[in-house]
């Protein structure tokens, strides 16, 4: 269950971000520059931190042993993870875009079957935990209840555009987080993991702030303000947090899903933030029926990992 507190902590920092990439929006900053920032900020504050625990040698050690499976993880389970939703800020409510990134969920479940364990010297594909794909729908449904009211409304061209971008981001997340700890196999800890993936990300981030200045030129200073901000909190903290509770459950495909599975409880935080400091208006009774939902679904997948966690401790005294 500790592991269950630290996913709902890093979603507390998490939730900065669809917060201050929504506010960046509807102050006419642009998306790439959101993006793109992020991580230049993330940068210093990780070497420092990796630096400070002398890791940054066996880090270096790590990423040129296996360059391709660096640059390939970090870019999909950074890249395709956050421009994709800075992209979609453009296109409604940060709640609406947090509401639709718990399809995260889901999509760390079925990616089970692209992953392999070791067991007494035999490779064995892991298998899709079907309770928690049957929890994992719950979330589901609640994702699309809170879409409901904005598909009555919106234009379908302007729907797409906000929620394809958050699906890629949703499966490119798990997917990248959980590879890049394939390839580390433990070597490694999170601090000096989340710096690497920074790194290896870096070329498409500079390439995508190049973009920017040649197209949108050079950010306002309250974007650049903000994209620390979010640096800090999402990109650090947060980042950090998660990894951390993921990294403690590899090995346990159920136990990891309930991990991914505590994000849902940004949407209550993104709520909070926008309407208090944004003034958005409140989401509507349907979209708040879908918002419970995700919450209950969440609940569920805490449950069932704590009867996991007894049946293996009972498992575990009457085999010794």
């Amino acid at each position: 269950m500790k592991e269950i507190a630290l996913g709902i902590l890093a979603s507390l920092f998490f939730a900065v971000t669809f917060i201050f990439n929504h506010a960046m929006e509807m102050q006419g900053g642009s998306w790439l520059w959101s993006a793109s920032l992020r991580y230049f900020f993330m940068l210093p504050f990780l070497l420092a931190i990796v630096f400070y625990r002398k890791g940054y040698t066996q880090l270096s050690g790590e990423m040129k042993a296996q360059p391709v499976s660096w640059l390939l993880w970090s870019f999909v389970g950074f890249v395709l993870f956050y421009a994709p939703l800075t992209f979609a800020a453009a296109f409604g409510p940060g709640w609406l875009v947090s509401g639709t990134w718990q399809f995260t969920i889901v999509a760390g479940v079925l990616l089970a079957p692209l992953f392999v364990s070791v067991i007494a010297d035999k490779t064995v594909r892991q298998k899709i935990p079907l309770v928690s794909l049957l929890i994992s729908c719950v979330i589901l449904v609640g994702i699309l209840l809170i879409q409901v009211p904005q598909a009555q409304s919106a234009p379908l061209k302007s729907l797409m555009l906000g929620i394809l971008p958050v699906v890629i981001a949703a499966f490119a997340y798990p997917l990248g987080n959980r590879k890049m700890m394939e390839v580390c196999g433990g070597r490694i800890d999170t601090f000096q993991r989340v710096l690497g993936m920074t790194i290896a990300s870096m070329p498409a981030w500079i390439v995508m702030a190049i973009y920017a200045m040649a197209t949108v030129g050079l950010p306002s200073i309250t974007q650049v303000l903000q994209c620390l901000l979010v640096g800090i909190s999402s990109g650090v903290i947060a980042t950090i947090l998660f990894f951390i509770a993921t990294d403690r459950v590899r090995h346990h495909q159920g136990k990891l899903a309930a991990v991914e599975a505590t994000q849902s409880t940004e949407i209550i935080f993104v709520i909070i933030g926008e309407v208090v400091l944004l003034g958005i208006a409140f989401p509507d009774p349907i979209a708040l029926a879908g918002l419970g939902v995700i919450i209950v679904g969440m609940l569920l997948h805490s449950y069932y990992t704590m009867l996991l966690g007894k049946r293996n401790s009972t498992e575990q005294s009457l085999s010794s």
